[in-house]
């Protein structure tokens, strides 16, 4: 079995991390696998690149003009589909396509017209909508039936003037239909069911596999010279971790719980932040890391990590967290409350900071100890690493054995 995974980026951000591991497990399984991908970081490994800067730049100008996000770079994915052609693979899993970089079109036409095996892992909702990452900040679900009249058309893939999503809808579920072995992964309960109620309900395969944790890298760790080179020794600290913070991601809402936390609490947010962005005295502000190790430190170091993203498939961060014995807050959204066991932390109202402020002063009194043993047991349990990629094997061999008969 010879496989090919296709996605923006490599070796970094959340999704890069699930391809390296993928790709990595596969090889030290004995089965071949390929990574074609726009963007890698801090690797030697034997990669396809999908074009160059400038071709993502013209595409995503193309993109904001036209509202066809997908439909460019020509000349990179004909250069791709010569590189699949010489590998021949049996199954093509495609993870997030919607970062200007590949013709959708093409691929997708190329894949069902050579009979190959598709697998979508369902990071965002992209693949079943319009243009939409997201929808429920909206409260839009128009792509249950087929997108139109976007309210969403200046956010996620922005389109500066046209109206393109039911078109885009439209192609979505034609591409997909001709598709002969479609198998859907959903990252979380609540994006299996979203899945099922979309124009991806006829794939073959529709489950549910969540994302992993390797429990080796994300685990407690002695802190306190960190604690204390950052002058912590004595504070709570409450963390937040993303790529990138913005208003979706819960920024706001973290200046906003600034005000409320009390006096030696701390808030440390670490991601990009843009430059003219000032933050209040009490959040200190840490870089985006890719290092897996440094990361697993400041999660080991918090009292508790606090989620203000009411908007996940899965919520990678807040399982990182938790195995690191670190108890975490979510909003009760999307599919931020699958992440949080029995004794690892508290689900608050969407959107309700008050509710967060009482959760982390209950934390607080509690002490982090007295979850740390419950978050630790959850991720073993359901996100552990050998166990998750087992399942994502598992559903290649079914749909490989489909193919073959």
């Amino acid at each position: 079995m010879k496989t090919l995974q296709i996605n923006a980026v490599y070796n970094y951000a959340s999704t890069g991390r699930t391809v390296a591991e993928i790709h990595r497990e596969f090889i030290k399984q004995g089965i071949e696998s390929f990574v074609a991908c726009s963007m890698s970081r801090d690797t030697n490994e034997d990669i396809y690149y999908i074009g160059l800067k400038l071709d993502v730049k013209i595409h995503g100008l193309l993109s904001r003009i036209s509202g066809r996000q997908g439909y460019f770079s020509y000349f990179a994915t004909k250069k791709l589909l010569r590189y699949i052609n010489s590998i021949n693979p049996d199954i093509v899993h495609l993870h997030n396509l919607h970062n200007n970089y590949i013709n959708f079109p093409m691929l997708l036409k190329y894949l069902a017209a050579n009979k190959i095996i598709v697998v979508l892992t369902l990071h965002d909702c992209w693949f079943f909508t319009g243009k939409c990452c997201y929808y429920t900040e909206y409260n839009c679900y128009k792509w249950k039936k087929g997108c139109d009249s976007c309210i969403g058309l200046k956010k996620d893939n922005t389109s500066w003037f046209f109206d393109k999503t039911n078109k885009n809808w439209e192609d979505k579920k034609e591409f997909f239909s001709k598709i002969d072995n479609l198998g859907v992964v959903g990252v979380s309960d609540w994006i299996t069911d979203q899945a099922k109620q979309s124009l991806l309900s006829s794939a073959k395969v529709i489950k549910r596999i969540y994302n992993w944790v390797d429990l080796d890298i994300f685990k407690p760790k002695d802190t306190k010279q960190l604690k204390k080179g950052l002058g912590l020794e004595d504070n709570f600290v409450i963390l937040g971790v993303s790529s990138d913070w913005g208003e979706r991601k819960g920024l706001n809402q973290f200046i906003e719980l600034s005000k409320y936390i009390e006096s030696r609490n701390r808030i440390i947010l670490v991601g990009r932040l843009k430059d003219n962005i000032k933050l209040p005295g009490n959040i200190i502000h840490v870089d985006q890391t890719d290092n897996v190790d440094q990361l697993a430190d400041y999660y080991s170091m918090a009292d508790v990590f606090v989620h203000l993203c009411s908007e996940e498939t899965f919520g990678k961060v807040t399982a990182e967290a938790l195995s690191c014995g670190t108890p975490a807050i979510v909003y009760n959204a999307t599919a931020n409350p699958e992440l949080i066991g029995e004794g690892c932390g508290y689900i608050a109202e969407n959107k309700n900071l008050q509710q967060v402020v009482d959760y982390i002063g209950q934390i607080k009194k509690n002490g982090k100890e007295y979850y740390s043993d419950n978050c630790r047991k959850y991720v073993q349990i359901n996100f552990e690493k050998d166990k998750v990629i087992g399942e994502q094997i598992e559903m290649y061999k079914e749909l490989y054995e489909m193919g073959v008969k």
